[in-house]
């Protein structure tokens, strides 16, 4: 956890602490990377405003890391606006809780986005044309190429190439990829198929792979 807010930080520490969690708390983001990279954490809960560094800009830097870009991070912030919201998703954010918030609540949706990572994944490669879906690895490759993925891009992408040509609903992908969507809002779905299409998609405009169904969805294109 990083949060300048040294109250804010014991209190949150403290709750997840009885909910089983062991916290290493930071005020500040100077070591954060280092300390990670020598002993990844299961999650990031990071505050936007930090001394010495924005926690979006050490969002980037983890998911810039081989080594740290799969975990999941959650942003702490004040900054409450929809525009905000997807802001922090489009910088790969896995959840984006607003102050004030309820310490219970916190860690509800620190349980629910370490809940997201436990469903199983297809037990093979899946490729189409170009790209390759590796769930051993979690990586995906475009024309023999690793593109770096998160956590949450990775599992959205291979849950629709399981079944391609089906036809999902926002509802749908939630329930499969966000699991408890008690606080994930259908705008989610969006933004990540957005940062997925410019990752995978020769033309995010014209995409090959990840197609829009006008009025239901989204459907996975399997072009072999």
């Amino acid at each position: 956890m990083v949060e300048d807010d040294q109250d804010i930080a014991r209190l949150v520490g403290l709750h997840l602490e009885r909910a089983g969690f062991v916290v290493r708390m930071y005020f500040s983001a100077a070591r954060v990377l280092i300390d990670a990279e020598d002993h990844p954490p299961a999650l990031f809960l990071l505050d936007v405003m930090l001394p010495g560094g924005d926690g979006t800009l050490l969002c980037q830097r983890i998911r810039r890391s081989e080594a740290l870009r799969r975990i999941p991070v959650i942003f702490l912030t004040a900054r409450n606006s929809e525009a905000d919201k997807i802001a922090g998703l489009e910088l790969g954010a896995d959840d984006y809780i607003t102050k004030p918030f309820s310490p219970r609540e916190l860690v509800a949706r620190v349980r629910a986005v370490l809940r997201r990572f436990e469903s199983e994944l297809p037990p093979q490669p899946l490729v189409f044309g170009g790209l390759e879906i590796d769930p051993v690895s979690m990586l995906v490759k475009v024309q023999g190429k690793v593109v770096a993925t998160t956590a949450t891009e990775f599992r959205l992408l291979a849950h629709l190439a399981q079944n391609p040509q089906r036809v999902y609903t926002r509802e749908q992908v939630l329930d499969a990829v966000w699991k408890d969507t008690a606080y994930v809002t259908l705008r989610s779905v969006d933004v990540y198929i957005r940062r997925l299409r410019e990752k995978i998609e020769l033309n995010p405009d014209d995409p090959r792979f990840l197609i829009t169904v006008r009025g239901a969805g989204y459907r996975f294109e399997a072009e072999k």
